[in-house]
């Protein structure tokens, strides 16, 4: 009844196994696997409240990014950008005040020239409001995003998808020349007072202030982006991105603002080398091996009912002298324990394999037997491989003697990494006991 329960559960797991295939996670293989180079053009503009009130449509600036990374899931992802070209800024700063004291200067002005009785070309000049004033500078940024695809986390992967969402973000870094202050002029008013003496009021001298020397700068700020992307194939897509920056004004003192964003869109096209490739966490489990136990055993099983019911009848042939018959049937017990890349941790199918090992085990305790802990030679260093093949066969002696298999039957060593036995990389990922 045993061995029923047992080949009834596999069967179970079998079944519950292939329905959730559409749930199932998926994974890059190898590290040279899904990595990608994108181009895009576009246009941008510094949110400065300055260009707001200037005009927001004049401040738009050409864009152009070139990115590299890699994706580790059909969800999660890295990758670098470059991106950038120049950046507007139409401000009055700092004549803001300047002009809204102008009134007030040339009244004194005309007071002082009443005064005085100056006219013509020997009276001081009226004063008039500054324009605004126009600023280009070039810059480029470097992005450092981490790539979540909305549309894989929510809705699964599916291959040959062909709209997905991307949310992406991280640290940026502009550099940029930005001037680092203001040489600012003054002049002094003549203010008339009532006792007929004059009093010099200082203001600023627009003719006099300008900007001092620029100095290349690294602003390090954050952005965050949304973008949609088409996959024309497994190779190319094309991408629509948009992304919003936060740093540290690139105009320096130009800048009436600490700090600025800048907005960002764009169209481009994504290359992946050699195509998507993701693998089912499914093809870590050897599932060939298992149908193959399952097959073994509903033999063993099934010729193990024909000798009962031939011995029943043989013993009910028998009228004067009987005879025990005792057959033995030798039980080949699963051999092989597969694990998931980097893990030493035994999973549902391999406690399985273990259990039914275990009852092999203890039906002969004469016997003893080799537990070698395997790595694939693909992945990982060899001191990484060697500890991980080690930890992999301990945990399968200590699941063993849990079960009740005497500690002097078992014998433990690990191979680290090796070559592919079983010619996929995957398959090397295992413990074999023999």
């Amino acid at each position: 009844m045993k061995r029923k329960s047992l080949i009834l559960s596999l069967l179970l797991s079998g079944a519950v196994m292939a329905s959730a295939q559409d749930k199932e996670k998926y994974y890059s293989e190898k590290a040279t696997d899904n990595i990608f180079v994108s181009v895009g053009v576009g246009a941008q503009v510094v949110t400065n409240p300055s260009n707001f009130d200037y005009g927001f449509g004049k401040s738009i600036t050409p864009l152009v990014n070139i990115s590299v990374g890699k994706l580790f899931t059909p969800v999660w992802g890295i990758r670098g950008q470059i991106a950038g070209w120049s950046g507007k800024l139409n401000t009055q700063y700092p004549f803001e005040e300047y002009n809204a004291h102008v009134p007030e200067y040339n009244k004194i002005i005309e007071a002082y020239n009443k005064a005085e009785g100056l006219t013509g070309n020997d009276a001081v000049p009226l004063r008039e409001e500054m324009g605004w004033n126009k600023h280009k500078k070039t810059f480029f940024g470097i992005n450092a995003d981490v790539m979540m695809n909305l549309t894989n986390l929510f809705a699964g992967y599916r291959e040959g998808r062909k709209w997905e969402f991307i949310l992406f973000g991280g640290p940026t870094i502009n550099i940029a020349k930005n001037c680092s202050g203001w040489n600012i002029g003054t002049e002094f008013l003549a203010v008339n007072n009532e006792d007929g003496s004059l009093t010099y009021r200082p203001i600023l001298n627009p003719e006099e202030t300008y900007a001092t020397e620029s100095k290349t700068r690294l602003l390090v700020g954050a952005s965050l982006g949304l973008g949609v992307k088409y996959n024309i194939n497994n190779y190319w897509a094309i991408d629509l991105e948009t992304r919003g920056t936060v740093t540290p004004s690139v105009f320096g003192s130009l800048s009436d603002a600490n700090t600025e964003g800048i907005m960002g869109l764009n169209i481009g096209a994504t290359y992946t080398f050699g195509g998507k490739k993701f693998v089912s966490c499914s093809a870590k489990i050897d599932k060939t091996a298992i149908n193959d136990e399952v097959n073994k055993y509903r033999e063993e099983l099934a010729q193990a009912q024909t000798d009962l019911a031939q011995t029943k009848n043989a013993l009910a042939n028998v009228q004067r002298e009987t005879k025990e018959v005792v057959k033995e049937i030798e039980v080949a017990g699963p051999r092989a324990i597969f694990f998931a890349i980097g893990s030493s941790k035994i999973d549902d199918y391999g406690m399985v394999n273990i259990q039914l090992a275990a009852k092999v085990l203890k039906a002969n305790p004469d016997k003893k037997y080799k537990i070698a802990g395997y790595c694939d030679k693909a992945t990982g260093s060899s001191s990484f491989n060697q500890k991980l093949s080690e930890k992999r066969a301990q945990a399968v002696y200590d699941a063993l003697v849990a079960e009740g298999v005497d500690k002097e039957q078992l014998e433990l060593v690990g191979f680290g990494g090796t070559e592919n036995m079983f010619n996929k990389d995957y398959l090397n990922r295992v413990v074999i006991l023999e």
